[in-house]
């Protein structure tokens, strides 16, 4: 499925920023629940917490409050964002259209290194799963999204996507206990492999079997 020309085409890695490296130490404070939902966010506790500069600090969270996971509001200004079940099923409709558009275009478009580290974090989601270990877990899952979300080489896509998935991430983790662990690790994985053999229909399969594990997970939530 890989063209020659793909397989030997190869991209060194994206240095990070160091906004986009305090950006995703937030984002799993958050998603984690360490911070939780409707805290205040106040700058000098992020930087005792996390060891980040101010200034680094200040970007992501600007990046945070336009993807709505941080909310300015009056007279107390920055929050973490409730989480709200009764949208989540709204949100997940949308994203099943552009996880497809983002599996497809990287079983296209991803270098042979990225191929290898997305399956990579894939496994590193099933070896977690089997310890039940969810912080390990969780950093395999952020870290794919990185992969694969390089390896599209969709921006457009990637910025749409990217609220949805943390709200996703952050909706699970809090009722982790109503969806099967190895179950979302086995999801993951089909997409991974199939984006590593480079089948575009079959990586849009894969997408479509993670969104009904996540679907199915969110109705059960609302349900009970």
């Amino acid at each position: 499925m890989i063209s020659s020309k793909q397989s030997e085409r190869t991209l060194p890695p994206p240095k990070l920023r160091a906004a986009d490296i305090a950006y995703d130490t937030l984002e799993n404070l958050i998603v984690t629940l360490r911070i939780q939902p409707g805290a205040p966010i106040v700058e000098a506790d992020l930087v005792e917490m996390t060891g980040h500069g101010r200034t680094p600090l200040r970007e992501a969270l600007l990046r945070m409050t336009s993807n709505g996971l941080i909310e300015q509001m009056p007279r107390r200004g920055l929050v973490v964002s409730d989480i709200e079940a009764a949208e989540h099923l709204t949100l997940i409709e949308t994203r099943r259209v552009l996880d497809q558009l983002i599996a497809q275009s990287a079983a296209r478009k991803a270098t042979p290194q990225q191929r290898k580290d997305l399956l990579a974090c894939a496994k590193r989601m099933v070896a977690a799963a089997k310890k039940d270990d969810l912080d390990a877990y969780m950093q395999a899952d952020q870290e794919l999204d990185h992969v694969i979300h390089a390896a599209c080489r969709n921006a457009s896509a990637v910025a749409a996507v990217t609220p949805l998935i943390i709200k996703c991430r952050r909706f699970w983790y809090a009722f982790q206990h109503e969806g099967d662990i190895v179950e979302g690790a086995k999801c993951h994985m089909q997409m991974a492999a199939s984006v590593a053999e480079g089948d575009p229909k079959e990586a849009a399969k894969g997408a479509d079997a993670l969104i009904d594990y996540l679907e199915l997970f969110t109705r059960k939530v609302i349900e009970n």
